[in-house]
């Protein structure tokens, strides 16, 4: 038998018991693919990681992300959380580590700069590991079901709801306001049937509304339904906050532009998260998008394998 230590977070926010949970087990050696699978149903949690040795030494780790359903190529909230337990620890694998960590992902290698306040690490930012892609889009009819909604409250005056994805695919879909916002619910049903008529080879079907604030355009409160893999909401999204960033920028008038964005989820669980964006758009392309979050230690603990 093996144990394994584990800690404990929340991410996208400096208060306990508030953003998105996350736990992490930053030595992951000796612990095998069935048993990852049954730890992250254990947890239950949105997303864990297990932390490895890198397959080419000038990178940090490798990095396994689970839901408790499945292994996906990458997420948002896991690689902050992740970066904010190694950074902290200060060494990995013998190894020193420095304030940028370069995470070797299914999704490709994901950059991460520490952030710190006064010498202490208190979050990290990301780059998304792929370029923007634009995929299918959806029927308003259909996301109004998935949501429990009325259709006439799914605006398309920007884009119609769509599947977007910067490493994990989401459909997007813009509310006329926070009222729609609040009443939204996951209707399980109707979630079968969206995955039945948009099958992913990467996830299930994953919804993320949102509604844009009057006196800011880009400061943007949403939420994130996902019940097929077992997240009846989640309170922070990173991966589905970066692929909206990257594809309003797209949408957004000019050719070239830096684009600063927020992003305020969880606020009706309860769990009020931040989640900041950078995108950066050349020739009509966004070319880079940056995630950044803080994050607090909640507990430490161990799991016998």
């Amino acid at each position: 038998m093996t144990t394994a230590d584990f800690v404990t977070l929340d991410v996208f926010t400096d208060t306990r018991f508030a953003g998105n949970p996350l736990a992490v087990f930053a030595d992951a050696r000796g612990i095998g693919d069935e048993t990852m699978q049954r730890i992250a149903r254990e947890f239950n949690y949105s997303e864990i990681t297990f932390v490895l040795p890198p397959e080419d030494p000038a990178n940090t780790a490798r990095v396994r992300i689970f839901t408790p359903t499945m292994e996906i190529p990458f997420a948002g909230h896991p690689n902050v959380g992740t970066a904010f337990v190694l950074g902290r620890m200060g060494t990995l694998f013998g190894r020193p580590l420095g304030d940028t960590l370069r995470f070797e992902e299914k999704a490709g290698l994901v950059t991460v700069k520490l952030l710190r306040d006064q010498g202490i690490v208190t979050g990290a930012e990301i780059r998304a590991p792929r370029p923007l892609t634009i995929g299918d889009t959806v029927a308003a009819e259909l996301v109004a079901r998935c949501a429990s909604i009325d259709a006439g409250s799914i605006t398309a005056a920007a884009h119609a709801p769509v599947f977007v994805s910067v490493g994990l695919p989401f459909v997007v879909a813009e509310l006329d306001g926070l009222d729609a916002l609040a009443t939204a619910k996951p209707n399980v049903s109707a979630f079968h049937d969206a995955a039945e008529r948009h099958r992913q080879a990467e996830t299930d079907f994953s919804l993320f509304l949102y509604t844009r604030m009057p006196a800011d355009p880009w400061h943007i409160r949403a939420r994130m339904f996902a019940p097929l893999d077992t997240v009846m909401e989640d309170p922070a999204t990173g991966s589905a906050s970066a692929a909206l960033g990257a594809y309003l920028a797209t949408l957004a008038p000019g050719s070239d532009a830096e684009i600063s964005m927020t992003i305020e989820q969880g606020v009706e669980m309860g769990r009020r998260s931040l989640i900041g964006l950078a995108v950066t758009k050349r020739a009509g392309t966004v070319t880079d998008v940056r995630i950044s979050g803080q994050s607090v230690e909640v507990m430490r603990g161990s799991i016998t394998c």
